[in-house]
């Protein structure tokens, strides 16, 4: 069964990395794209050209995003009950400890920095797909859940 893997990353190179380990990983995987954190949003609660989207089965956050940093989408998503059993993995280049302790305390499901080079990153996405889209175990939705615009209703504006 396919997967949808929402990845919110604004550099080029990073994306281009992610689209291609992930072509090698695990070809089942739909790979959906957004440049920043706002966009992140509208596409999770499914506004405006994002109406339809699928919701992802896995969300790779990048911290450091234009417009609202990943910080404060992951706060978000783990404040959205309808949003926060969806597995987000923050892949950044920061090693700094507040970062890491931030976003475990904001319930990040994992942290990563992310690596130098094809062959390692590459590696990194296997390991990802391998464990989050493969192997876990994670709630189901309902099909009232599913078929309800997840995401739009939780949200303070």
């Amino acid at each position: 069964m396919p997967k949808t893997v929402l990845l919110v990353e604004d550099s080029l190179g990073d994306t281009r990395l992610a689209i291609e380990a992930f072509q090698e990983a695990n070809k089942s995987v739909k790979l959906r794209l957004v440049r920043d954190g706002m966009a992140a949003m509208t596409y999770l609660r499914r506004e405006g050209k994002y109406a339809d989207a699928p919701r992802p089965d896995l969300i790779l956050l990048d911290l450091n995003l234009p417009k609202m940093g990943g910080r404060e989408v992951l706060a978000q998503i783990k404040a959205d009950d309808s949003l926060k059993t969806i597995p987000t993995i923050i892949l950044t280049t920061s090693a700094a400890p507040e970062d890491m302790q931030e976003c475990q305390q904001l319930q990040a499901n994992s942290y990563f920095r992310k690596p130098v080079g094809f062959e390692k990153y590459d590696e990194l996405v296997r390991s990802i797909s391998t464990c989050w889209l493969e192997s876990a175990t994670l709630p189901q939705q309902n099909a009232s859940y599913a078929s309800a615009p997840w995401g739009a209703s939780q949200l303070k504006r």
